[in-house]
């Protein structure tokens, strides 16, 4: 069985002359490395295809793959995440994680904590912000980043605001540096949790609640896109052993990951208020795979699930949906093992 790997090189992306924060989403060569060696163990025969160009290239070269496994986010547009795997279905080609549908919404916070409610999960109050001509009805303090980023891109301690002030010059920031909406939500000053999930919808599981906790070295009281950047140094990572909060966090990431359809694998993160309630933040169902820098990875290691093993249950989620769903190519498009 051959899998094609997409993703996006950061120092492709630099060389281009993007910045380190804009990049921040994008994969070292060292992450692909341990990427493919785990695919390897699992004993496929892996093609690297790259970012969204060399995969348009390949299938116009008649390539094709029994599965991809795509980690690849994307450049432009709030639909960036989505835009490798429509191709992919365009042609017919399995492909590990979530839909063109739910990547799309999931990066689209505002979207997906609608969604999220919905189905039951609390989640601050928040409103959107997309032109300095705006009236946001709650109460401070607030939170502020971009509607549509990830890896922490636009979180710092000044995200936090206390009055209109501060709230209109960090919504200038926002909508200036990013180019996007901000989303306002109410601040939660408790401590912070990420939950990590493997499989799909029934077969779904919490692998385990990760507390986030600043180091005195960090940014204060926010994990945010430097905290991130230099986790080793800023950053302890603590899995959570009271049950209580395990089993909460674990039914509420469970709750959100489901109602956004999510698949194969992800991550949730919440927070709690002043008096311990949790909270949905966000999600991402394309979670980093660093084997010792990303979340994902992380959790899964404190909790007894080695790398190899993290992606080669992936591959076996994505492969087991793809047996049911019977994904048949379009005509004129038949699969072979290209490289």
């Amino acid at each position: 069985m051959t899998i094609g790997l997409t993703f996006d090189l950061r120092t492709q992306y630099e060389a281009m002359g993007l910045s380190k924060e804009e990049t921040a989403e994008f994969d070292s060569e060292e992450t692909i490395d341990c990427l493919e060696r785990a695919i390897e163990c699992a004993g496929y025969t892996v093609n690297r295809i790259g970012n969204i160009h060399s995969l348009v290239e390949r299938l116009a070269g008649g390539a094709r793959w029994d599965l991809v496994f795509n980690i690849s986010e994307g450049l432009y547009g709030r639909s960036r995440e989505a835009q490798i795997p429509a191709l992919l279905e365009a042609y017919g080609i399995p492909y590990t994680f979530s839909d063109p549908l739910t990547l799309a919404l999931a990066l689209d916070k505002a979207m997906a904590k609608a969604i999220v409610r919905t189905s039951g999960v609390p989640t601050p109050d928040y409103a959107v912000v997309d032109s300095m001509n705006f009236t946001v009805c709650l109460d401070f303090p607030l939170f502020v980043k971009p509607i549509s980023e990830g890896t922490g891109k636009g979180v710092q301690t000044a995200s936090i605001v206390w009055n209109e002030a501060d709230l209109k010059d960090r919504c200038e920031f926002i909508l200036r540096k990013y180019r996007q909406p901000a989303i306002v939500e109410g601040y939660l000053p408790g401590r912070e949790f990420t939950v990590g999930i493997l499989g799909t919808g029934e077969n779904a599981r919490a692998v385990g609640v990760l507390e986030v906790r600043l180091l005195d070295s960090a940014e204060p009281l926010v994990y945010s896109y430097a905290n991130k950047e230099f986790c080793e140094e800023r950053v302890q990572y603590v899995l959570v052993r009271d049950e209580a909060i395990a089993r909460d966090a674990s039914e509420m990431a469970l709750m959100a990951y489901n109602a956004l359809g999510c698949r194969d694998a992800g991550r949730v993160d919440l927070k709690c208020d002043a008096p311990g309630q949790l909270s949905f933040i966000e999600i991402n169902p394309l979670a980093g795979l660093h084997p010792s820098h990303s979340d994902l990875p992380i959790l899964c290691a404190l909790n007894g699930i080695g790398y190899e093993e993290l992606i080669a249950r992936i591959i076996q989620s994505a492969s087991d949906r793809h047996a049911h769903t019977g994904m048949r190519l379009p005509k004129g498009c038949e699969r072979s093992n290209c490289s």
